[in-house]
Parts: C-alpha cells; structure tokens; sequence
C-alpha cells in the first residue's frame, strides 16, 4: 500500500494502518525528520495509549500502556552500534511478548525477526507531503 499524506492526515494514516495490520510488530524506515515518530505517536494515539509519546533516542525502548492494558513497546534503534547492545537490552523479551512493538533504525536487528511484520517506508516529499509504503513481511 503506498500512501502521500499531510501531516494534517497522519491520523487517519494510522487508522487506515492499523485497519490493514496483520503483525503487532511494526519497522520505521526514513531518514531524520521524515516523519516516524509523529506517525508512531498516531498509532499508539489509535491504539489507545493516553501518555505522551517521545522517541526513546537514548534509553532505545520506552514502553506505553493502552487503556485495555495493552502493552507497546517503542524503539528507537539510531544510536545501536550493533547487534550485541541490543542483546544488552533483552531485546529477544521485547520481541517475544505479545505486546506491540514500533522499531525506528532496526536495521542491526531484522535478523532476530522470526514472525512475519509490517515495514513502513516514510519519504518527505518536497511539497511537504510524506510518501508512505506499507509493506508486509
């Protein structure tokens, strides 16, 4: 699914996501700025979670709770030198719980991905739009 929005629309884009979602685990790829946390404050905003939403950039993972006791587990990967560190963090827990997980930069850890998940594509786009693809693995 490839989508150009406005930041005006970005939560109707999470909707329209989390309608068409088949996986809880979710990878965020864009360069700086282009749009990946104001999207993952979208979905957990649909999802239900109430508190502020932040990217972890030092602390890596931050963990929200939705008003049905959902858990979602926020990671913010940028700063992950390699796989090892995110060992260091008990990233297999993360990925072994039935909590949903949104992954900015997971690069370094794609591999330790067993079930299938969602991979978003966000592009800035020059007229100020992002260009969004959805793409299920």
């Amino acid at each position: 699914m490839e989508i150009l929005y406005g930041i005006e629309d970005v939560n109707q884009v999470a909707k329209s996501i989390l309608e068409k979602a088949t996986s809880r685990t979710f990878l965020f790829y864009g360069n700086v700025g282009a749009g990946k946390t104001t999207l993952i404050k979208s979905l957990a905003k649909e999802l239900g979670v109430t508190d502020t939403i932040s990217s972890p950039t030092f602390s890596l993972v931050n963990e929200h709770l939705t008003e049905s006791g959902e858990r979602l587990f926020h990671f913010d990967l940028y700063r992950l030198e390699n796989i090892e560190e995110a060992y260091d963090i008990g990233i297999e827990d993360y990925l072994d719980s039935d909590a949903w997980i949104f992954i900015e930069w997971p690069d370094k850890i794609v591999s330790l991905l067993a079930d299938s998940f969602h991979k978003i594509e966000i592009m800035h786009q020059d007229t100020g739009q992002r260009l969004l693809n959805f793409i299920t693995l």
